[in-house]
């Protein structure tokens, strides 16, 4: 609403402005006022039709010879309109040629550099918008790298001794290693894979997989936890650890049901019409004193998709009472 306002305000400035050093032009000041709304309203429609809508679909997207044959055109339709609304104030006869020329410069010359020059200044401040947004990815990367660093031990010594704890459970307690193997498998992953600005999908599920194994093994019998990823998921990179927020919340916020009900956790991934899919759906139970269903995990990952995907992802969480969901889309 802000933004509107300041709009309006600037447009009312430019017709006042405009007002005061042309009324006398004119034969009346009614005369004058029409013109002058007339011709601050057909510049204000044109400049944001091309700004708004133009310049993001032909001229960003390097379609250079489209974006000419549409702007000239714009002006030229606008201007043709302008002078017969013009004419018909000033009770001037378009069939007679009077100063044409003049005309064509009052009427097209003037708003063809008018509305170049408010594309000029559009694109300088959404240069401005994405150098700030590419200087958030920056800092929220280089924060996280920070938080990285500080909470990693060495990883040498770690490994060695997950290696150590490992053969020293039996051989019969199948179960304990397999899990110290996976535990070791999510380790190595958050230390040594996830550097790159991108990594595989396949590593990202593995990842996930072996994360919900490890919750498999604290549930209760009758929880009933499932995970699918469809075969074509595979062959395009995304960003380490986005998704990970996502299944860990559908675990902390799992109900404590006392009579045997089942909880539920059912993830899915799947690849369609060039959008990778990612669904997490969980029970809940609101009356605990856990955190707010979400909380910061959640957040967070939103913030993340916001700067590293703008425009190029769909996020849909909510929840019915009983079932908590998060829908996530991402182009690829």
């Amino acid at each position: 609403m802000r933004i509107k306002i300041y709009h309006i305000l600037f447009w009312l400035v430019v017709a006042g402005v405009w007002f005061y050093l042309r009324y006398q032009d004119y034969a009346t000041l009614q005369m004058a006022a029409e013109v002058t709304i007339v011709k601050v309203i057909d510049l204000g429609l044109l400049i944001y039709f091309v700004n708004l809508v133009l310049v993001p679909r032909f001229l960003y997207t390097k379609r250079y010879g489209w974006f000419a044959v549409a702007f000239i055109a714009s002006v030229s339709v606008t201007s043709f309109i302008k002078m017969l609304a013009l004419a018909n104030i000033q009770h001037d006869d378009l069939n007679s040629f009077t100063n044409i020329k003049e005309k064509i410069y009052n009427n097209f010359v003037t708003q063809f550099f008018l509305v170049l020059a408010s594309i000029g200044l559009t694109s300088v401040f959404d240069y401005l918008r994405l150098q700030k947004k590419m200087a958030d990815v920056a800092r929220q990367k280089a924060e996280a790298e920070l938080n990285f660093l500080k909470s990693q031990i060495n990883p040498h010594f770690l490994f060695n001794s997950l290696n150590s704890v490992y053969f020293l459970i039996d051989k019969k307690n199948a179960d304990a290693r397999q899990a110290l193997s996976k535990f070791s498998d999510m380790l190595r992953y958050q230390l040594y894979e996830c550097n790159d600005a991108k990594i595989p999908i396949e590593k990202e599920i593995g990842y996930l997989k072996d994360y919900v194994a490890l919750q498999k093994l604290r549930r209760e019998p009758y929880d009933d936890v499932h995970f699918t990823c469809s075969d074509n998921v595979k062959d395009f990179l995304i960003e380490p650890l986005l998704l990970i927020p996502f299944v860990e919340n559908s675990f902390k916020h799992l109900s404590h049901f006392s009579n045997g009900k089942k909880n539920i956790v059912e993830i899915s991934a799947d690849r369609a019409n060039g959008e990778f899919s990612f669904c997490v759906t969980n029970t809940i139970e609101y009356k605990s004193n856990k955190d707010p269903v979400g909380g910061i995990g959640l957040k967070n990952v939103k913030r993340r998709l916001e700067l590293l995907y703008n425009g190029r992802h769909e996020l849909h969480v909510g929840d019915n009472g009983d079932l908590f969901k998060v829908q996530l889309k991402i182009k690829i």
